[in-house]
């Protein structure tokens, strides 16, 4: 299939297609002519990396999972270990925040407690 259909089929563009293939993250397809020509398994890997990206995975950390695997299946056994790492890093990241959220809760009632005529609100 051509570029403009492996792009739909993977809910990617055609712009994100050609950067993978400048940076290495997707192998570079065979060619028709002038024409790309994807197979299925480069659609496969294309929706893997959208959907690997809208859960944070930036595309040098995918660049580490998929390096050493070139033309071959998903390594599910590096993709596992890299998710498992990225899911402790938003648990970490959610307690973080949290603290700061218990910190703000904090000073706002200090503050309230301080100055009950101040208005608190936005304007």
């Amino acid at each position: 299939m051509y570029i403009g259909k492996a792009a739909r089929l993977s809910g990617t563009t055609i712009k994100s297609i050609r950067h993978y293939e400048e940076i290495g993250l997707l192998p570079p397809p065979q060619r028709r002519g002038a024409y790309r020509v994807y197979s299925e398994q480069s659609v496969e890997l294309l929706m893997f990396i959208k959907c690997a990206q809208q859960l944070g995975f930036k595309l040098k950390e995918m660049q580490a999972i998929l390096d050493q695997h070139r033309g071959q299946t998903l390594p599910w056994q590096v993709v596992g270990n890299a998710i498992d790492s990225k899911k402790q890093a938003v648990m970490n990241q959610i307690a973080a925040l949290q603290q700061v959220h218990a910190g703000l809760v904090e000073f706002e009632s200090r503050f309230a407690a301080r100055a009950p005529e101040l208005d608190l609100a936005c304007h």
